[in-house]
């Protein structure tokens, strides 16, 4: 039970009930129940991974992940309204790595947690290695720091965003599809509907200083 994770919600039961089964397959639960309160706790505990409520008291969980985002380095998967895009999509633009629409069953939430988990550095992995660095022109990209740099400039990216920087990287000169994208980096298929890579690709293009109209 080495992993810690934070879950901001303010239903009492239900993160009694998620904790609990958490718990039970070996990950380390604290419960925050409100919003104005995670901030101080996200940034001073450093837990590996926050589960975020949108509707929380105090601050939503919006405001949440905007103010801490800049410096938590771990993974943040918020929880947002069933089928509202707006939430998805604004919480990603925020720097959430991942969402999941509530209610969640405990084996979906499970699952997603894991496969967010396996793109963190392990304990004690070497970060010196540049057995896996790409360099493209003043782009560099390492997957054994999992750090970006252009030029000079150290690029400031979320787990999500570093993990479609790599996987574009790693395909460099072919043509991806958002269903392909999806697919490896979050095990589900492109449903005509789902804009979180293009709410990614839109940040990364940001980031890099580039310009969607004529593209480098």
């Amino acid at each position: 039970m080495n992993t810690r994770i934070l879950l901001v919600e303010d239903d009492e039961r239900l993160a009694e009930l998620t904790a609990e089964y958490l718990t039970r397959n070996d990950l380390q639960v604290a419960i925050e129940p409100r919003g104005d309160t995670a901030e101080s706790r996200i940034l001073s505990e450093q837990p590996d991974l926050v589960i975020l409520d949108v509707m929380l008291p105090g601050k939503d969980g919006f405001e949440v992940c905007r103010a801490v985002r800049s410096q938590y380095r771990g993974v943040i998967l918020m929880l947002t309204a069933r089928d509202e895009d707006f939430d998805q999509i604004l919480g990603l633009e925020l720097g959430a790595d991942d969402y999941i629409a509530k209610p969640v069953q405990p084996r979906v939430l499970l699952a997603r947690i894991k496969a967010l988990l396996r793109r963190l550095p392990a304990a004690g992995e070497a970060a010196s290695s540049d057995a896996e660095t790409m360099v493209f022109g003043q782009f560099r990209i390492s997957l054994a720091t999992r750090t970006a740099q252009l030029g000079d400039q150290v690029i400031d990216l979320t787990t999500a965003e570093f993990d479609l920087l790599w996987l574009l990287a790693s395909h460099a000169g072919n043509v991806l599809s958002r269903d392909d994208l999806l697919q490896e980096l979050r095990g589900i298929g492109f449903d005509g509907l789902d804009r979180s890579i293009d709410a990614r690709i839109s940040r990364l293009r940001k980031k890099l200083n580039d310009d969607p109209e004529n593209p480098t």
